[in-house]
């Protein structure tokens, strides 16, 4: 299965030489750098993966996987970012105990010692959220060995990315529907139990967008959980699948300042003789490829098939080596199209409504359509319904969504009894509207 990415857009090529030299070059990036030069897709890759012009300040929340793919020896992604003209800091176990500032507890404990998915309820939406932040936006606290820019830039952490370790990717059923924030037990609590399951996550990350949406001064990343190496979990499969695919397609939602990177399912395949699979045409991955943005997931086990000595879970170096080269070129990416620098694509979206609707009044209805772009993964999409005459009677101002697959929206209907059409209008990540004629078709309302 092989989806396009709706967060993050394509762009123009980059240069091999440019991107050869993101990746330079001593110690362990030198094992990087390697990747990258055995990857001439990326080298030729659409997408703007072209590192920040200036240093960028980014803080990463997380425990011992993130320690480990941030260890120059390891899986050297503070490397990577370093060498990709981001400032890294980050958190740990014991973080807001001491330094930067002395924070309230959650759970009993410091909440750096707390990265579940229910705890991220707490960082950014709970009743301390106001005390954290502020001092998660100006930490330059670096808890882990890796190599980092000389240089503070100054000023606030811009890009804010957050982790939850691999128990997190043992949920249990059902998947939906997801409660509403104030019905969800699993605000605020660890993983485990009957209700970890991913109903109950998807209302987490679901009330987390309320947030990010109103701080589009912060591009926040959300690290997918890795997966265990025992026993399979269609669980952990299931909540990467959604924030991928459907996360950020919440019709209160078009900030465009949030991304995800899929760390489960990169680390679900491999070669054959248990050699990483980086840069391979098969297998699964979260990576840019021949051009566009690719979310691979069918090509491998529901587990992590790079574990640490003795079956440990925590990813080995293969593993993370793969995870980094495929993370920093989308990151890169994201920021780039979050701060409005996709590239010179100059192609227009087409639009389709290959359904028509109906509906009785004062129920839901759904429409169905399609944004086509050869450039661009995403785009911004209005449905206009409109008499026969074509007066304008309601606008669904749906935000970022991605190209090529068929999706639709809902709405409670009060439009009065009769025959509407409805225009599917878009406009992708550089701005070019879509052809004309708009996608179109028929809403009755009965």
């Amino acid at each position: 299965m092989e989806r396009a990415r709706a967060a993050v857009a394509e762009a123009p090529a980059v240069s091999a030489a440019r991107l050869r030299a993101a990746a330079l070059v001593t110690g362990a990036t030198l094992l990087l750098l390697a990747l990258w030069l055995a990857w001439p897709a990326l080298a030729e890759a659409a997408v703007n993966t072209a590192p920040p012009a200036s240093p960028v300040k980014l803080i990463f929340i997380h425990h011992s996987t993130g320690q480990a793919w941030l260890d120059d020896g390891h899986g050297g992604l503070g490397l990577a970012l370093r060498d990709n003209n981001y400032f890294v800091s980050d958190t740990n176990y014991g973080w807001g105990a001491s330094s930067p500032a002395v924070l309230p507890l959650s759970r009993g404990t410091d909440i750096g010692s707390t990265t579940d998915i229910g705890d991220w309820w707490s960082w950014f939406r709970g009743p301390d959220a106001p005390t954290y932040l502020p001092t998660l936006y100006t930490s330059t606290d670096q808890w882990c060995a890796y190599s980092r820019l000389a240089t503070d830039p100054g000023g606030e952490n811009e890009i804010i990315m957050f982790k939850s370790c691999f128990p997190n990717s043992q949920l249990s059923g059902p998947d939906s529907p997801a409660p509403a924030i104030a019905d969800d037990p699993l605000k605020g609590e660890s993983c485990g139990g009957s209700d970890f399951t991913v109903a109950n996550a998807k209302g987490i990350y679901n009330d987390l967008l309320g947030y990010f949406g109103a701080h589009t001064d912060k591009l926040f990343v959300a690290i997918v959980a890795p997966p265990v190496s025992s026993p399979d979990t269609p669980g952990g499969r299931a909540l990467a699948n959604w924030l991928v695919d459907h996360w950020l397609q919440d019709p209160g939602y078009s900030a465009g300042n949030v991304f995800v990177f899929d760390y489960y399912t990169v680390l679900t395949s491999r070669r054959g003789d248990g050699g990483s699979d980086v840069g391979l045409a098969g297998g699964n991955h979260d990576r840019t490829w021949n051009g566009a943005i690719q979310h691979t997931t069918s090509a491998g086990p529901n587990h992590s098939v790079y574990p640490s000595a003795g079956g440990d879970s925590h990813p080995n170096k293969a593993g993370d080596l793969k995870a980094t080269a495929e993370f920093v070129p989308l990151l890169n990416a994201a920021y780039n199209v979050w701060k409005g620098n996709p590239g010179s694509d100059t192609g227009r979206p087409t639009t389709s409504a290959p359904r028509s609707a109906s509906v009785r009044k004062g129920h839901s209805a759904t429409l169905y359509y399609r944004v086509s772009d050869g450039q661009s993964a995403a785009a911004t999409v209005v449905i206009r319904i409109k008499t026969r005459s074509g007066a304008a009677r309601k606008t669904l101002t749906l935000g970022m969504r991605g190209t090529g697959s068929l999706r639709h929206a809902s709405f409670t209907c009060a439009l009065a009894r009769g025959k509407y059409r409805f225009w599917v209008d878009a406009r992708d990540y550089s701005g070019n509207p879509a052809r004309r004629p708009l996608g179109h078709n028929w809403l009755t309302v009965k």
